[in-house]
């Protein structure tokens, strides 16, 4: 199984900036894929923010791009998602989602895990 630790949510006024930070245990991981960050806005479903493959090829939502910026450690297990220039839409509940791989029996079995999530609210 993989835990995950979020950390860095918080409440900041438009136009300011935040990093969010997703620490993944490796434990009996053979390989990590794709990792990013989610989020939920009260009353909505959760929508992809932004992602980045093991080779370090991202992915951003389109209200994101160009504010957002998502990074890797591949050897600590890491992602990072700084975020500039916040406005009110960007608050939510953020979750950090992992795409991994570990062998189960002799067999190379893949799932997705979730972090617990992490506020951020952007607000004056």
């Amino acid at each position: 199984q993989v835990q995950l630790v979020e950390s860095g949510g918080g409440l900041v006024q438009p136009g300011e900036s935040l990093s969010l930070s997703c620490a993944a245990s490796s434990g009996n991981i053979f390989r990590f894929n794709t990792m990013g960050w989610y989020r939920q806005a009260p009353g909505k479903q959760r929508e992809l923010v932004a992602t980045i493959e093991s080779g370090y090829t991202t992915n951003y939502a389109d209200n994101v791009k160009g504010r957002f910026t998502i990074s890797r450690d591949n050897a600590k297990h890491t992602i990072l998602l700084r975020m500039n220039r916040l406005k009110p839409e960007d608050t939510g509940v953020y979750y950090c989602n992992v795409d991994a791989e570990m062998f189960v029996d002799g067999t190379l079995r893949a799932n997705t895990y979730w972090g617990q999530g992490t506020q951020v609210t952007v607000s004056s």
